[in-house]
């Protein structure tokens, strides 16, 4: 059933209103947003949860990404048709937000968040057939991309998620054409910085990547809101 007024979500009986819908368009206002992010938060993650003033700047960029504020994207080089990458420190709040930031746009695919450690331990036990099964229409979030280990299954090794990058990269060519402008996105959150990345997965994936994915990244500086 269409939501006819995706602009308002309601939380325990409580309504959100996150903009102005008008013709068929909503506008969004990102105080509002931020208001809501903040009560999500705390219900899904616990009422400690909160929203730093220091993140603001990249909790824009990702607002208007996941909004799809076109002009707003244009100006701080952000391709609304490639996925999310974003890095910062251990603790940063990075996970909480790609899980977060999804229920803003209720009325748009949502991705399935999952760690990158885990995809490596299911190729572990069962095969190539693991990077095969991530070669298809969903969307997803690889979560703390380059801390998993190597895959080695009867012997022999695979940089999974390197090879799953790949198969993603082939998908989102295919997919994604003018007329259409959207194509198949993947997400991924990463404690590691571009020359870490490129170290980790070679320099084939690193090039596919920097096509696959628009940075955002938090402050080498950030503090880790889990202390």
């Amino acid at each position: 059933m269409k939501n006819e007024n995706p602009h308002i979500i309601v939380e325990k009986g409580v309504q959100y209103k996150l903009g102005e819908l008008k013709d068929n368009c909503i506008q969004y206002d990102f105080k509002s947003i931020l208001i809501y992010l903040d009560a999500k938060g705390k219900l899904m993650f616990g009422k400690n949860f909160k929203i730093y003033e220091e993140d603001e700047v990249v909790l824009y960029k990702l607002c208007i990404y996941f909004i799809r504020d076109f002009e707003a994207c244009t100006k701080l080089n952000i391709d609304p048709n490639k996925g999310i990458l974003l890095s910062g420190p251990v603790g940063c709040g990075k996970t909480s937000l790609m899980k977060l930031l999804r229920h803003i746009v209720p009325h748009q695919k949502s991705y399935e968040l999952i760690p990158a450690r885990n995809i490596t331990f299911a190729f572990n036990n069962i095969g190539y057939k693991t990077i095969q099964e991530y070669g298809n229409s969903n969307f997803y979030c690889f979560d703390d991309l380059g801390v998993e280990t190597i895959g080695r299954h009867f012997g022999k090794d695979c940089n999974v998620m390197g090879e799953i990058l790949l198969s993603r990269y082939d998908l989102f060519v295919r997919t994604c054409h003018p007329e259409r402008s959207r194509g198949v996105r993947t997400h991924a959150t990463t404690n590691l910085n571009a020359q870490e990345l490129e170290e980790r997965y070679g320099n084939r994936v690193r090039s596919r990547m920097r096509q696959l994915f628009n940075l955002i990244a938090f402050d080498k500086e950030s503090k880790d809101k889990r202390t």
